[in-house]
């Protein structure tokens, strides 16, 4: 048997308010004899009579065509529904966008891109997965993740779009008992203990090439790759890290961004050193309804 036909139920349940064929007809733009055939099909459909017809045109439901009317009200308005929420993700007004980005990107500045994206594209629902630049960049490749957020420098991908998104300073974070300079250099902190990012990541290159300019390649008492855990260690002592002063205004803004950790000491670096994060994307047209939002919300918090 076939399906119900939505606009034969709508044609009964026109019929079952206004009291009579010719008025449901006219209501619905219909002609009289479209109207008929689409209630003598329908009963035809369910083996089952669902009007009561009366002589001077006036027709009533039946038993059987009241319950038909209760449940084809719901059922009409589900189907408004599922027409509206594919239009909104036609419109990219809804959908899921799967995004990738590691930890400190995660705790400092996509809480800020998320919060402005909820409030104006409610429907969009960002799933975040925390991941390694060279990671995101492999799930990128592989679709299981529509854009990412990665540390340079990178190797341009076939196939992906990669934009420069923002520029943030890199700070020696000290423990709060250190005697230090206003001014750390390579040579300074080389000759301490130090907290590294994990050897597999950009940061620890990054890191790495600024100490070996300068003659040096020190070894870390611990390497791991969760910005929040190497914070903790410096504020216990256990060493320094080289870390970008991530926030929302740049480098511009409030000098100290460590409500976790308030006793760590933050200085430049000299030379300057500095984290370039790109948002790096695949195909337009493999994107998902809802990535162009995502897109200019994140380009909204770039620096």
């Amino acid at each position: 048997m076939r399906s119900l036909n939505l606009d034969q139920l709508r044609t009964l349940i026109a019929i079952a308010d206004l009291g009579s064929f010719a008025a449901a007809a006219q209501a619905l733009h219909l002609a009289p004899p479209t109207v008929s055939l689409h209630i003598s099909e329908l009963e035809a459909r369910l083996g089952a009579a669902l009007l009561l017809r009366a002589k001077r045109g006036g027709a009533q439901p039946t038993a059987a065509g009241a319950a038909l009317v209760q449940r084809g009200r719901q059922l009409l308005r589900d189907a408004e529904e599922a027409e509206g929420l594919v239009r909104r993700h036609a419109q990219g007004l809804a959908g899921k966008v799967r995004l990738g980005t590691a930890t400190g990107v995660v705790v400092y500045l996509l809480p800020q891109v998320l919060e402005r994206l909820a409030a104006d594209y409610p429907e969009i629902e960002v799933e975040v997965q925390v991941l390694g630049s060279l990671d995101t960049l492999a799930r990128l490749e592989a679709g299981s993740l529509d854009i990412g957020l990665v540390a340079q420098p990178l190797a341009p991908r076939p196939g992906l779009s990669l934009q420069p998104w923002r520029s943030d300073p890199m700070m020696a974070f000290l423990p709060p008992g250190w005697e230090a300079p206003a001014v750390i250099d390579p040579a300074w902190l080389a000759a301490r203990p130090l907290v590294f990012n994990d050897n597999r990541t950009q940061m620890y290159r990054l890191t790495m090439a600024w100490f070996g300019a300068a003659g040096f390649s020190p070894s870390a008492r611990i390497e791991l790759n969760f910005t929040e855990a190497m914070k903790s260690l410096v504020a216990a002592g256990y060493g320094a890290a080289v870390l970008p002063l991530e926030q929302a205004g740049g480098a511009a803004a409030a000098p100290h961004q460590l409500a976790a950790h308030e006793r760590i000491q933050m200085r430049p670096l000299d030379p300057p050193l500095t984290r370039e994060l790109s948002i790096v994307h695949r195909r337009r047209e493999l994107l998902p309804p809802g990535a162009q939002a995502v897109l200019e919300a994140l380009a909204a918090f770039g620096g």
